[in-house]
């Protein structure tokens, strides 16, 4: 099996449901690379709570915001944003046509929210805000919170042609740069190293994971992942909890 790449996403996938890993899984991951195989997470979140969950463990490039940004160690190798006016326009006319929705928007590692963050996710705080005054700054994604597909796709129209949304966590929309998936940042790191996607093992459990699922040589989902996800990947693996993405790389790649 000639894999030089693994990529992985974080939560529900890497992370166990209290968003740990385990020694068992860390150690797996650092013979990974020990052995010349290159580790890269790729993740809807964003750089800070990456680095709360995971501390100072080290992969060799960080996919965030669902592909808006790429990092090699601390330098930015990529970026797709919102553009400042754009990201203006979209939030205050959401902010005022949905009144009761939970709307945020990443720009700069900060999280500014029309609502109380520490109330839905106590690992992360953020600025309150109405969005008539934000940094005029390109933003990385936007967040708005859904019950259902159905119910996502009435923020579409909203959005300019170079902007898509796409469900994620089961609750929550992400409008992006249209070139800012995980599946295209993956080929960019790729192209990057001199990697062919033939040669890129990829894990991953929700809908933002079924692009790179696909494309990667390898897709493998974990047990618990959604079926459309479990349907793109090749094979499925153990669950989160159950340190999957670690078995599966110690019994075929170690």
């Amino acid at each position: 099996m000639d894999i030089k790449m693994v990529v992985t996403d974080l939560d529900s996938t890497l992370l166990r449901s209290d968003k740990t890993i385990s020694s068992y899984t860390a150690d797996v991951l650092s013979r990974l690379r020990d052995r010349g195989i290159k580790l890269i997470f790729a993740t809807a979140r964003p750089r800070r709570t990456v680095k709360q969950f995971l501390g100072g463990f080290m992969t060799d490039a960080l996919i965030v915001h669902n592909g808006a940004i790429i990092y090699d160690g601390n330098k930015i190798i990529g970026r797709h944003g919102i553009d400042s006016d754009v990201k203006d326009r979209l939030l205050q006319a959401m902010n005022r046509d949905f009144p009761n929705t939970t709307i945020s928007v990443e720009i700069d590692d900060l999280n500014y929210a029309n609502f109380d963050m520490k109330a839905y996710w106590d690992y992360d705080e953020g600025v309150i805000s109405d969005f008539a005054d934000l940094p005029c700054k390109p933003a990385d994604k936007i967040l708005v919170g859904v019950s259902s597909y159905s119910n996502m796709s009435r923020f579409a129209v909203y959005l300019p042609d170079d902007l898509y949304i796409q469900m994620c966590e089961g609750d929550l929309g992400l409008i992006m740069h249209k070139n800012a998936t995980k599946w295209a940042a993956v080929q960019d790191v790729a192209a990057i190293w001199g990697i062919s996607t033939t040669q890129i093992v990829a894990f991953g459990d929700d809908y933002n994971d079924i692009a790179m699922l696909k494309g990667c040589g390898i897709g493998v989902a974990v047990a618990n992942a959604i079926d459309e996800a479990a349907a793109a990947a090749d094979m499925v693996c153990a669950s989160n909890d159950d340190d999957g993405v670690a078995k599966w790389l110690e019994a075929n790649l170690l």
